[in-house]
């Protein structure tokens, strides 16, 4: 296997459904890593801290975002959700590539932070494949569906926003779309002025 060239991570964001997680899945487990992120909900059955998330207590929390050691964070119901420095320096000092999974908001805050990154952004061949999917998960309630698909139709227009993204894959096939993000996480760096 090629080494990876550009050691920025790459985060990964998309509508809920079109398949991101069975994309960076796929890359190579020695040379990549999923982000763990820190979240102050409990532990849901199965879950292990340090593997699944960073179970910590909202003060703790709120502590690191004060002290600027995350590079995004949100609020999903009474949980607060984030991703921090700490964990991704640690990983790349590993040699691993550290894949980040986020949000739409995320990703502007992380691009509005500066922190080096490389962003690619997973489209569905349609909307109405996207619903397809969705519902055929067999996972979700209607209101459920609904709220996805409305979050869906956000995150494609701000894909389509110049300079945000390095990269759009639409996973309307998935070996040929991970083709195109194993090009991409292969690829050298841009050359600088």
């Amino acid at each position: 296997m090629a080494p990876v060239r550009d050691p920025r991570p790459i985060v990964i964001s998309g509508p809920s459904g079109v398949g991101k997680g069975t994309l960076y899945k796929l890359l190579h487990p020695d040379t990549f890593t999923l982000s763990v992120s820190h979240t102050t909900r409990g532990p849901r059955p199965g879950e292990q801290d340090g593997v699944d998330y960073h179970f910590v207590t909202k003060d703790a929390f709120l502590d690191l975002k004060a002290k600027d050691g995350f590079v995004e964070s949100a609020q999903f119901g009474d949980s607060l959700y984030g991703t921090s420095k700490a964990t991704i320096e640690e990983q790349t000092a590993k040699g691993q590539t550290v894949v980040l999974d986020i949000e739409v908001e995320g990703v502007k805050q992380i691009q509005a932070s500066g922190f080096p990154a490389r962003y690619v952004f997973i489209a569905p061949p349609s909307e109405e494949e996207l619903e397809k999917r969705l519902r055929g998960r067999g996972t979700e309630k209607e209101d459920s569906i609904q709220k996805r698909l409305n979050q869906a139709k956000v995150e494609l227009e701000y894909s389509k926003v110049s300079g945000v993204h390095d990269r759009i894959i639409v996973n309307d096939e998935l070996e040929k779309a991970y083709k195109e993000l194993e090009d991409f996480v292969f690829a050298e760096p841009p050359s600088r002025p």
